[in-house]
């Protein structure tokens, strides 16, 4: 019963409201009510604040709260780990990554899939910040993160490949003929750069500003595609990592020219919760990614595709 109602409460918490709570427990709403009010006894503790609606959660609240998603986490990982023994890895793999490791995450899903037939996989775009937050409250199996700017807390790291930096414009584009660039000469074109929530643009900025310069992009998009999209239009040019051509090598029309003085790179790696015994999720993420030499992999199919 302890059980079943923490994930009530959970629920709860999550929803902010006990009619949205109830119906995604497929409950009454009294029964959740109940629930709520039995835990507290058990507990005796106030858990929740009370008035014509839910209102939020009390300090006491906030402290079950935290223990619950950690405790569920146990049972729910406890339950596929004795399944997976008899039947295989089943349910979502839950997997964080931020935006520049898009073109990364599928060397290390395919491994995972392989492995792992019935089971499947959910990526999800994120911040690093918003991973973070995910490890933190049992919503994420692992994530794809940078593991040197601003690192993550509580969490095992794996790195995985050293991203660079290349300038991107169309083939008319004036500085389409060179072969690197200066950052310095970079930071003075019409540039399109993803929005500022997203680290590889708070790291953009930093290597300019160690040199001093400041980058005033024209357009900002928090994704990718966007960036993509301005930069085939042909106004803008843009500074994303190099493995941006993994996913859209296929636009003919655009090149890429190495960014020098300084030529910067940043790790990128999976993290997990650091916490043991890992969720069986978690741990088969894990051994799918140390089969991977996703440097050379990646260098191996960003020159196939050039």
């Amino acid at each position: 019963m302890l059980v079943r109602h923490l994930s009530y409460f959970v629920t709860l918490a999550r929803e902010k409201h006990f009619a949205k709570a109830a119906e995604a427990c497929n409950i009454a709403q009294p029964t959740l009510s109940a629930a709520i009010r039995k835990l507290e006894e058990d507990l005796d503790a106030r858990l929740v604040v009370r008035k014509r609606r839910f209102v939020g959660l009390t300090a006491e609240g906030e402290k079950v709260l935290a223990w619950g998603r950690q405790i569920l986490t146990d049972y729910n990982s406890l339950k596929d780990d004795l399944s997976g023994a008899r039947e295989g890895l089943t349910g979502a793999l839950k997997l964080g990554v931020i935006p520049a490791a898009m073109p990364a995450v599928s060397f290390i899903t395919a491994r995972f899939s392989a492995a792992n037939p019935t089971a499947s996989v959910e990526v999800h775009s994120m911040s690093s910040r918003a991973i973070q937050d995910g490890l933190d409250a049992f919503e994420l199996d692992g994530g794809m993160t940078y593991l040197e700017n601003e690192p993550l807390e509580r969490v095992r790291r794996l790195p995985l490949y050293q991203e660079r930096y290349v300038f991107v414009a169309r083939r008319d584009h004036p500085l389409a003929k060179r072969t690197s660039l200066t950052w310095r000469e970079a930071a003075e074109e019409r540039l399109c750069l993803l929005s500022e929530e997203m680290q590889n643009r708070r790291i953009v900025n930093a290597v300019a500003s160690a040199i001093g310069v400041e980058v005033k992009p024209e357009v900002i998009s928090n994704s990718f595609l966007g960036v993509c999209s301005h930069l085939r239009h042909g106004e803008w040019a843009g500074i994303v990592p190099h493995t941006f051509f993994y996913v859209f090598r296929a636009e003919r029309d655009l090149v890429a020219i190495d960014l020098v003085d300084p030529v910067h790179t940043q790790a990128i790696g999976l993290v997990l919760s650091d916490r043991e015994p890992r969720s069986p999720m978690a741990d088969a993420l894990l051994s799918s990614a140390l089969t991977v030499d996703l440097e050379t992999e990646l260098e191996n199919a960003l020159r196939a595709s050039a």
